[in-house]
């Protein structure tokens, strides 16, 4: 989902600026998703739990737009912070000049998946590179922690997320030329670039079989 923006500027959720983005969304493409602004070098990567103060921020962006794109909504509530902390999952923050500017994190899919989450970046740095720096280092600590490979969602309001994940090399299980309306939109990602143990990429019903679903 939830997916939350990229190293071009947009994630999950992320919409330029402060403005509550408008729910007729433009069709998105990788084209869509220029060089950034803006690269942001300067930041440390922090592993939090979701109390912890540097989350807040990303947790209170991510309520935001997930209620200004989708309405009222338990998103956020869906699964319980436990399942975001090792030995199976993981929450990390980017933080410069002492402030949250970005995050995500994975949680146990199955036992060669992780689901990412909550990816997020803070609208006033925003096509600066942050978000595609977020999901590289989630990725590195997903395989860190044996997963083979990576599946996430984003919803159908949410085209700069998917735009991200198409440039970061993640393989939609949907068509991207007549894109659901309505649903979850996957994508899956292979994290050593070959099947994992000579396993095809699944199709989409073989994630949806056992997905929690939600759009975010």
């Amino acid at each position: 989902m939830s997916a939350s923006a990229g190293e071009h500027g947009r994630t999950g959720g992320g919409v330029p600026g402060d403005e509550a983005p408008a729910h007729g969304a433009p069709d998105y493409a990788v084209t869509d998703y220029g060089a950034p602004d803006c690269a942001v070098t300067d930041y440390a990567v922090r592993h939090v739990g979701v109390g912890d103060p540097e989350a807040e921020p990303l947790l209170r962006g991510l309520s935001v737009e997930y209620t200004a794109r989708y309405g009222a909504n338990d998103e956020l509530a869906r699964f319980p912070a436990h399942e975001f902390a090792p030995p199976h999952g993981a929450f990390l923050v980017l933080v410069a000049g002492g402030e949250t500017v970005a995050g995500g994190a994975f949680r146990r899919y199955d036992a060669v998946t992780a689901e990412l989450k909550r990816i997020w970046s803070h609208p006033r740095h925003r096509r600066r590179g942050l978000g595609r720096a977020v999901v590289r280092a989630l990725e590195r600590e997903a395989a860190a922690r044996g997963y083979h490979r990576v599946y996430l969602t984003t919803g159908p309001r949410q085209p700069e997320a998917a735009a991200l994940y198409l440039a970061a090399g993640y393989t939609p299980l949907f068509d991207v030329d007549d894109r659901p309306v309505n649903g979850p939109l996957p994508f899956v990602k292979d994290l050593s670039g070959a099947a994992v143990r000579g396993e095809p990429v699944p199709e989409a019903g073989a994630f949806h079989a056992g997905t929690t679903g939600g759009p975010l």
